[in-house]
């Protein structure tokens, strides 16, 4: 098999820098997704691959890279939706949307929607980073999906994450017959600039020297991520489930239910008007 043609977002740094090294280093052709040009740039330059930049705050920004990616990468093998994080106070973006719903959740699925035509026709693997946190915290309420009643930096965060293997399971219900698969994985906890920008208690494990006792290396956070990637669906994982420490498990009771996860796929195209 030839080399694998990879876009990882949130690739910068952390987990998703550290994935594309490993990557290359494997001979995969690896394509850089960030928001930070100096960052991104760099990482590009260390491992001579291309870049694109993305604020995943901003949807138009979202429907452009989508445009320019399908444009310059007729075959996508891998589809890595990395990008995404715990904000502070409720925000709503420029689009109207909660920041930790849009960047997390909301604009993943469009960035994977508008590529669909290029991932079935290529049988993609979409990969996306979800976490404990969508167990720990996650309580999806399908009319309150922006927490706009209950918010806290904890919940929205684990909403977004539980949202995030719902998408994984309903992708693979509609898509897999087409030739998609789709896992969705929590890498570790892992030290990385998460948690920076906002007053969630995460804050005191990921940003003080707390973090070296109770944290993973990013390069072992990023080879769950690499573990997907070079793997065979069907095969070394199956499509549609979630993924910890390379093994399927269990993540909230939601993250099982069927109808919801459909429900959330049809409000998520509606809000975008998709």
């Amino acid at each position: 098999m030839g080399a694998q043609t990879v876009l990882i977002t949130g690739a910068s740094d952390g987990i998703g820098a550290a994935a594309a090294r490993q990557l290359a280093t494997k001979g995969e052709r690896v394509v850089l997704i960030g928001r930070s040009k100096a960052k991104t740039a760099a990482v590009a330059t260390e491992l001579g691959a291309p870049y694109h930049l993305v604020d995943l705050a901003d949807l138009a920004q979202v429907r452009e890279l989508a445009v320019t990616l399908a444009a310059t990468y007729p075959r996508i093998d891998v589809l890595a939706n990395n990008a995404g994080g715990i904000m502070n106070a409720r925000e709503v973006t420029k689009d109207g949307f909660e920041k930790t719903f849009q960047v997390n959740h909301l604009a993943p699925f469009l960035l994977t929607y508008l590529l669909l035509p290029t991932l079935t026709a290529s049988s993609a693997k979409v990969l996306q980073t979800a976490s404990v946190a969508a167990k720990n915290f996650g309580r999806i309420d399908i009319d309150d999906l922006q927490n706009e009643k209950n918010y806290s930096p904890n919940k929205a965060y684990g909403d977004a994450k539980l949202a995030n293997i719902l998408f994984t399971r309903e992708l693979h219900r509609r898509y897999h017959d087409r030739g998609i698969s789709a896992a969705a994985f929590h890498p570790g906890n892992v030290a990385t600039n998460f948690a920076s920008d906002t007053s969630s208690w995460f804050r005191f494990v990921y940003r003080t020297p707390l973090r070296h006792l109770v944290l993973i290396t990013p390069d072992k956070g990023g080879q769950a991520l690499t573990w997907l990637a070079e793997g065979a669906p069907g095969t070394t994982w199956q499509s549609g489930d979630y993924y910890e420490k390379n093994r399927p498990a269990a993540s909230a009771p939601q993250a099982d239910d069927a109808a919801l996860a459909r429900q959330l796929w049809d409000c998520s195209a509606a809000l975008l008007a998709l």
